[in-house]
């Protein structure tokens, strides 16, 4: 395989039958990964850091750190740090490339950094684990009341379950499902940049599937809506984890029926037919007018998958 992409799952055991217990907790091996805003904590080489349970620093987390499950050094959590506001200007935060540091004062030689830029580098055990960490953070940091009766709820089953002490409901951490298109016609593949992006940035298509709709008909109906390309039939072929906030991306290859593109501006700012010759300059990084996609993502291992015509192999996928 030539591609790669970050937060593939399998090598975090998820002991789902630990969560119940505090076997986890009470483990002397017991680290867990810090987050602020969606950033992580890191060290100066970009690797993630695991702090023990009870530092003082996670007096900044409204609830205790959420158990992601087990790795071969132990068991591994997550904790978020909502009450810390650093000194200097912040704006940045949540920007679509978002290059700021900020050191907590109970880490003066750790940095929160911005996971995006991470990717590459994330081992495939800590990329699972960062992933899985991030989203339970941000499924909980979004649905601290009850959506049944309005009342705060409590954690439970150390993070995997939210239950409320007035009406009993429990709730349990989402996923939200994203299609994310390769939309071929021949020797022409579909790249698309939204208004927030940076220059020359271009991607292939997405959009989170409604209630109701299959990934098939997500991918038709998405396509249709951003460029006024139809699309006839959709084969799956690959899925990411997506921690921003808390989506899988089902990647996959739809037949254009159509040609004519009329972009929808408030979601896209330009939309483009690019051949196969230009994608491989894309991938070079010599095309004139597109930049290289971000590593890590699987849009980029989607479009370099067709680039070399393996998107469609099975084989090439390993699924």
């Amino acid at each position: 395989m030539d591609y790669a992409f970050a937060f593939k799952p399998g090598e975090l055991d998820r002991v789902a039958h630990l969560r119940t217990t505090d076997e986890t907790r009470t483990d002397p091996r017991a680290r867990t990964l810090v987050f602020w805003r969606g950033k992580l904590l890191a060290d100066a080489e970009g690797r993630p850091a695991a702090v023990p349970l009870d530092h003082p620093a996670l007096s900044d987390s409204r609830e205790a750190p959420l158990f992601v499950g087990l790795t071969p050094d132990g068991p591994r959590f997550a904790a978020d740090l909502p009450l810390w506001s650093p000194p200097e200007d912040a704006t940045t935060i949540g920007q679509f490339i978002d290059q700021s540091q900020q050191v907590h004062p109970g880490f003066p030689e750790l940095k929160f950094v911005e996971i995006r830029g991470l990717m590459p580098t994330l081992t495939r055990l800590e990329g699972e684990t960062v992933a899985t960490g991030r989203a339970l953070i941000s499924w909980h940091s979004s649905h601290r009341f009850c959506a049944n009766c309005g009342t705060p709820s409590a954690v439970e089953s150390t993070g995997w379950v939210r239950k409320c002490p007035q009406c009993g409901t429990q709730h349990f951490p989402r996923t939200d499902p994203v299609v994310i298109m390769a939309i071929t016609r021949g020797d022409l593949l579909l790249l698309g940049r939204s208004p927030s992006w940076p220059d020359r940035m271009y991607s292939l298509l997405a959009g989170f599937v409604e209630p109701g709709e299959t990934i098939e008909a997500a991918v038709r109906r998405e396509t249709l809506e951003e460029s006024a390309i139809k699309v006839g039939p959709v084969r799956y072929v690959s899925s990411q984890p997506w921690p921003f906030p808390m989506s899988l991306m089902f990647g996959c290859q739809g037949d254009a029926t159509s040609e004519a593109i009329t972009i929808d501006p408030v979601e896209l700012s330009d939309a483009r037919w690019v051949t196969r010759v230009e994608v491989l300059e894309i991938l070079a990084g010599t095309h004139p007018e597109i930049n290289r996609p971000r590593p890590g993502a699987i849009a980029g291992a989607l479009i370099e998958a067709w680039a070399h015509g393996k998107l469609l192999d099975p084989d090439y996928w390993g699924n």
